[in-house]
């Protein structure tokens, strides 16, 4: 018997600047800065040029970009050791 796929994957998803905005709401896990979660929900959950768009919401927001997950890292941290991280890292400084 074979499975069928419950969900299908949606490739060019459009990003308009609500949808955008949208990420900047949620509640982080505990021991997670909200800062450090939206950003890296961001980051997971967009290409370079919605997550660029993002930051400039997050900054508007006041919101730190600085923020520390439960390990104490920043998601520039982590962004540095991630292969495809570099375009991300950078709109992060910009």
């Amino acid at each position: 018997m074979a499975l069928k796929k419950d969900k299908q994957k949606v490739l060019g998803e459009v990003f308009d600047d609500e949808r955008v905005r949208s990420f900047l709401s949620g509640a982080p896990p505990e021991g997670m800065s909200k800062d450090f979660f939206l950003l890296e929900r961001a980051y997971r959950g967009m290409n370079i040029d919605n997550f660029r768009t993002f930051v400039g919401f997050f900054r508007e927001e006041g919101l730190n970009l600085d923020g520390l997950n439960q390990n104490g890292k920043t998601l520039a941290d982590l962004l540095a050791t991630h292969r495809h991280g570099g375009e991300y890292l950078a709109a992060l400084k910009d």
